[in-house]
């Protein structure tokens, strides 16, 4: 019986544990001008206008800004987006 018990314990725990969140990171680039960057974070993402220039803000003074975070096939989706936008992205692991 205390098998069974820990066995439903075990799986019970697995499926419980949060998948790794993943994010999508816009790059600063040498060709976009930031009212493109902007314009493409209000468009696709639905940003409000001070949010999406504080992360186009963030692309060009650091360098790079995570625009969203979440499953891993959604991220890919994005990243696949914002190359049809012409923006350079990555997906990156992000472990809270």
């Amino acid at each position: 019986m205390t098998t069974t018990i820990e066995q439903l314990d075990l799986e019970s725990a697995v499926r419980s544990t949060p998948e790794p969140s993943w994010r999508v990171v816009v790059w600063d680039d040498p060709v976009n001008l930031m009212t493109y960057v902007s314009y493409v974070f209000r468009s696709y993402f639905g940003l409000a206008r001070d949010e999406a220039e504080r992360l186009m803000l963030l692309v060009h003074t650091e360098g790079r800004a995570i625009v969203a975070t979440g499953n891993r096939e959604a991220m890919e989706r994005h990243v696949q987006a914002m190359h049809g936008y012409g923006l350079q992205a990555t997906v990156e692991r992000f472990e809270p």
